[in-house]
């Protein structure tokens, strides 16, 4: 099941010249990461961290292929990739509404207690897991 979210690029996105400024599409990718914990996963990012848990980024590559600019409505379509022991591997799409490619993301996060990495819950595995095989062509 790939996740997709639309945003509407507002000033506070953009730079003088009125495109994006590239630190906050990390800003918006982390946003959809927190709406797919909430409405693909069924944990939201408040009892995630309540519980003392977290699930921070390690590794995050960027392709930047096209500017957004203010007033732009944008896509990012969310592909889990690969579910290891703590870790997800996602790939996230981020198009125009017009369909084209403005940047390509490829993140991992991992599942913590505390400050430590550790096995997913069972639940949220399964759910992981089940995103990634649906998604699979």
């Amino acid at each position: 099941m790939a996740y997709r979210r639309r945003y509407q690029i507002e000033f506070n996105h953009c730079d003088p010249a009125g495109i994006v400024f590239y630190p906050r599409y990390f800003e918006l990718l982390n946003s959809v990461i927190e709406n797919f914990f909430k409405d693909g996963l069924g944990r939201p990012f408040a009892q995630v961290i309540a519980e003392g848990n977290g699930s921070p980024t390690v590794t995050l590559e960027a392709q930047f292929t096209a500017p957004s600019r203010l007033g732009d409505l944008v896509d990012f379509t969310l592909h889990v990739r690969g579910v290891g022991r703590s870790s997800v591997d996602f790939h996230t799409i981020l198009c125009g509404a017009d369909g084209g490619m403005r940047a390509e993301f490829k993140h991992r996060v991992v599942w913590t207690q505390g400050l430590a990495s550790a096995p997913w819950p069972d639940a949220l595995r399964a759910r992981l897991e089940a995103a990634m095989k649906e998604d699979t062509p």
